[in-house]
C-alpha cells in the first residue's frame, strides 16, 4: 500500500452544543466528574479553534437534555470521502442520537454526502472505534462494538481490519493520527495490544509516538495547505510528559476540558471531512 496523498485537509466540522444533563452522567474508568462551566467555556474555546485557527465551518447541533452523551458527536457517522455511515451505537439509550431530528444524518444529507445507514438490527458501531490511517479504516472490536459486515464503511475501496480493544474502552481513547502515516498511541496494555495487533495487520509501515498517558494518545491531525499543519492535542497542564510533539501550528485545547476529555470528549466530539486530495484521514482523532 502506499502513503496517503496530499489530503489531511478539511472544510467541516460538526459538533454539538453541551445538555446540562451531562454533568449527572456517571464518571467510569477513574475519570473525574464533569464540571459543567469548565465544559461550556472550553468547548466554547475549542469551536473557536475549529473556526478561527483551522478556517473550518462549523455546523453545531442543538444540545438534547435527553441525551446527554450527544455531545460525543462522532460517534454517530463514520464519514469515507463522500459517504457517511450513520452508526448504530452500542449503548441503546445513546441509539436516538442517530434518529433524532434535526440530526447527523439531516446535516450529512445537507452537506450533499451519500449517507447510508446499518443494515443489520445486530451489528453495533461507534464511530469512535474507527480509525482511518490513510490505509484502511480500522475498527475496535470489544465489549464497546461488535463489528460485522452489516456495518462496514461503505464503498468498498478500503481493506477493514479489526483490532481488539481490552475493558471498556474505545479504540480512539487511546490512539490517532499525529500526521501521515504516524500514530499516536498510549502505554498501556490494551493499547501496546491493539499496536502490536495493527502492525500484524498490514504490510504498511507506520510511524509511532509513543506517549505515557492513554488519553494524550487522542489527538486531531489537520492540513492547513501553505500555511502548514496543526495538532489539537491535551493540554501540557493535564499530561506533561505526553506532549513531546510541538510546531509553530500545535494548539493545545487547555485543561478545562479535562473531565470530559477523559471520558473520550477529545476524541467524539467531532466529525471532519473535505478530503481535497481524496484519499482518507482520520475522523478525529479522538
Amino acid at each position: 500500500p502506499g502513503s496517503p496523498g496530499p489530503g489531511w485537509g478539511y472544510t467541516h466540522a460538526i459538533v454539538c452544543s453541551v445538555p446540562d444533563s451531562l454533568a449527572a452522567q456517571p464518571a467510569g474508568d477513574g475519570a473525574e466528574p464533569v464540571d459543567l462551566a469548565k465544559a461550556h467555556r472550553q468547548y466554547g474555546v475549542y469551536t473557536g479553534i475549529l473556526r478561527q485557527k483551522l478556517g473550518l465551518q462549523v455546523i453545531e447541533l442543538a444540545a438534547d437534555e435527553g441525551l446527554p452523551l450527544s455531545v460525543l458527536v462522532e460517534d454517530a457517522a463514520v464519514i469515507q470521502a463522500d459517504t457517511a455511515l450513520v452508526t448504530r451505537p452500542w449503548e441503546p439509550a445513546r441509539r436516538r442520537e442517530v434518529t433524532r431530528t434535526p440530526g447527523i444524518k439531516k446535516v450529512l444529507e445537507e452537506l450533499k454526502m451519500r449517507v447510508v445507514e446499518v443494515t443489520d438490527d445486530g451489528a453495533t458501531l461507534d464511530g469512535s472505534d474507527v480509525l482511518f490511517t490513510g490505509e484502511c479504516p480500522t475498527p475496535g472490536g470489544g465489549r464497546t462494538s461488535g463489528l460485522n459486515p452489516g456495518c462496514e464503511p461503505a464503498g468498498g475501496d478500503f481493506a477493514v481490519s479489526t483490532v481488539p480493544v481490552v475493558g471498556s474502552s474505545h479504540l480512539k481513547s487511546f490512539c490517532s493520527m499525529a500526521g501521515p502515516d504516524t500514530i499516536a498511541i498510549g502505554s498501556s496494555e490494551a493499547a501496546k495490544k491493539a499496536m502490536r495487533t495493527m502492525e500484524q495487520l498490514t504490510d504498511h509501515h507506520y510511524d509511532t509516538l509513543t506517549v505515557p498517558d492513554d488519553p494524550a494518545g487522542n489527538c486531531i491531525y489537520v492540513r492547513l495547505g501553505p500555511k502548514g499543519s496543526a495538532l489539537l492535542h491535551r493540554s501540557p497542564e493535564e499530561f506533561p510528559n505526553s506532549l513531546p510533539v510541538r510546531g509553530r501550528s500545535s494548539w493545545a485545547l487547555g485543561a478545562g476540558l479535562k473531565a470530559l476529555l477523559n471520558r473520550g470528549f477529545m476524541g467524539c466530539l467531532k466529525a471532519l471531512w473535505g478530503w481535497r486530495g481524496g484519499d482518507l484521514g482520520s475522523l478525529g482523532g479522538a
